[in-house]
């Protein structure tokens, strides 16, 4: 989803609000070299380390919801949408292989590519 100003810096403290609301607290669990995540996830490679969640949150948005899903819904997403994103996410290759816990490796952050409306406080 391509997004202007100032719609897309509300999307994205929309997306930072789900996951350290949701995601990390419920679904991550402690970072280990097998399975890692950057408590500074949004300075990483936007490509990579924000469009997986925004997908993933896009689609939770959808999937639990009953009226429009079911009850199924939540299932289909942890199989189809949660579990993949994950598995690359947290790979020991992927986005976040040079951060461990309490670290966090800046050289592949691309600086022009994170707006500072990523850390505004809410109005």
């Amino acid at each position: 989803m391509l997004l202007d100003e100032p719609q897309y810096g509300d999307e994205l403290r929309a997306l930072i609000d789900w996951v350290e609301g949701v995601l990390v607290p419920g679904y991550l669990g402690e970072p280990s070299a097998d399975a890692r995540w950057c408590h500074l996830w949004f300075e990483h490679p936007v490509a990579v380390a924000v469009a997986r969640p925004h997908a993933c949150w896009l689609a939770w948005q959808e999937l639990t919801d009953p009226v429009s899903c079911g009850y199924i819904g939540p299932s289909v997403w942890h199989r189809d949408h949660l579990d993949p994103a994950l598995r690359e996410l947290r790979a020991p290759t992927g986005p976040f292989q040079g951060c461990t816990k309490g670290e966090h490796q800046i050289n592949h952050r691309l600086p022009s590519l994170v707006p500072s409306a990523w850390r505004d406080e809410h109005p």
